[in-house]
């Protein structure tokens, strides 16, 4: 036996091979393939994946009916489900099991989550399921068990629901931040300011008539006697109104570089150049941790077009469209996949550049011009086109300090959530562990103890065998 077999348990239990307490079901040509699972459909399907139910299927010859709760056992994932109703079993690596008599079907649920089985990845898994040992309580502290450990459940469920909830309330109020900016309702408005305190400002419209005029000038010193093409103008006619003082600012106008990642896989090494791609970004922030490496040469490959440089501006324009983040400071990156990258004109706050990115008024003009059906995206063209309301240097400035203190709040609340849901998951771990270890409710010594449930079962099956030999005899 194992470490956790050597346990000691409550003199009225028994230590039994799981092997010899489990029916298995036969589910030869009843399996259903994914690529064959349905939106909807007669029947869930139940599969090893972590979601309960796979999809559907109306294929009633694939049915498993229900006559007594059924466990499904991952073989690959070592995921538990507990079943109480007609459904079909998914292809990939599921075995179907039924405790026999002996066994409450809810508490041989909870207790084989309970049984320490290997990790071998994606090989398989319920061999070493079936040559464990389960504690057995007596039949009547079994319901007693299930009776206490969903008590504890239904309670510890009812606090992890309210902060899932607490979770998504966070997620709407970072958003109702961002379209307040981005509306000119989150900071005192410049002009009315200036107004206010008797004194000039310059609005966002002649902000970018002197940024252009500028990027004019040096293009031309530059290329003497070459035409200048003018950035793309946006329409926006169809846009809102804004705030006095604001503007719509056209990206291709206020940025100086737009550039595309190469369409092109990169190949990943041990170690290296940071290569960033949707893979290791989330709104705001670059998760290192996750990021992938490329040699010096690769490196160097997928900069050719625009070194990155701390404060230009990523953006994932496929896949997880819409993500948008500032390269800090003191990292070496490139470009991976699917990514794209904005380098902000002077008198544009490049971090306002990005919340401006990340709000629901970029996201509606952006939803409208996605293409592909397998692999959804949008063209670097029609992103040129685009525009985000653009308001004076200084209340950039000021937008942007109040942004990141509602959202450092609001990110300080969140690790708060993340680690109560972890100690709640903790919690149910524990429970179950004491309910393994005979230590969750006390026993009652009335109970008919598992040893001599055994023997009783034992020789009522051996009875029946005997008396239908003795009819097999007469015959």
């Amino acid at each position: 036996m194992d470490s956790y077999e050597k346990l000691i348990l409550p003199e009225n239990w028994a230590w039994m091979p799981v092997k010899e307490i489990i029916e298995k079901i036969p589910l030869t040509n009843k399996k259903l393939k994914q690529k064959e699972y349905q939106q909807n459909g007669k029947f869930p399907v139940i599969d090893q994946g972590q979601v309960f139910i796979g999809g559907y299927t109306d294929k009633e010859e694939l049915k498993i009916s229900y006559e007594s709760p059924l466990i499904v056992f991952g073989d690959h994932t070592k995921i538990v489900k507990f079943v109480n109703f007609d459904f079909v079993a998914g292809a990939d690596g599921v075995k179907v099991i039924r405790p026999k008599k002996v066994f409450y079907p809810r508490l041989f649920y909870y207790f084989i989550q309970g049984i320490p089985l290997p990790d071998k990845g994606y090989a398989r898994h319920f061999q070493f399921l079936e040559k464990s040992f389960i504690p057995l309580p007596p039949l009547p502290e079994q319901h007693r068990i299930v009776e206490r450990i969903e008590q504890l459940f239904t309670n510890l469920d009812a606090g992890v629901e309210s902060l899932k909830a607490a979770r998504a309330q966070l997620k709407r109020y970072r958003q109702s931040v961002l379209k307040s900016a981005c509306e000119g309702r989150l900071v005192p408005n410049e002009a009315e300011l200036a107004r206010a305190e008797g004194r000039e400002y310059e609005p966002a419209e002649v902000l970018l008539e002197r940024i252009l005029e500028e990027r004019r000038r040096k293009w031309e010193e530059k290329n003497k006697g070459k035409k200048y093409k003018d950035p793309i103008a946006p329409e926006t006619d169809k846009l809102n109104e804004l705030p006095e003082g604001w503007h719509w600012g056209g990206l291709d106008e206020i940025s100086q570089h737009i550039v595309d990642c190469l369409h092109s896989t990169p190949k990943f090494v041990n170690e290296g150049k940071y290569c960033i791609d949707t893979n290791c970004i989330e709104q705001g922030k670059i998760i290192f941790e996750n990021a992938r490496f490329v040699s010096v040469d690769t490196y160097n490959e997928r900069v050719r077009r625009l070194v990155p440089k701390a404060g230009d501006i990523l953006f994932a324009r496929e896949g997880t469209i819409g993500t948008a983040v500032i390269v800090p400071p003191n990292f070496d990156i490139c470009l991976g996949q699917r990514m794209m990258m904005f380098r902000t004109e002077n008198g544009i706050d490049s971090s306002y550049f990005m919340l401006a990115l990340q709000s629901k008024i970029f996201e509606l003009q952006w939803k409208l011009k996605i293409t592909g059906s397998t692999v959804p995206h949008i063209n670097i063209g029609e992103i040129k086109m685009m525009a985000i309301p653009l308001p004076p240097l200084t209340e950039q400035h000021r937008i942007v300090t109040e942004v990141e203190r509602c959202l450092l709040a609001a990110d300080e609340m969140e690790k708060t959530i993340e680690h109560s849901l972890k100690q709640a998951e903790r919690l149910r771990q524990s429970i179950l562990k004491r309910a393994f270890e005979g230590k969750l409710i006390p026993q009652d010594p009335e109970d008919e103890p598992a040893g001599v449930l055994l023997e009783r079962i034992k020789g009522e099956k051996a009875k029946r065998e005997a008396e239908e030999k003795a009819k097999n005899k007469k015959r």
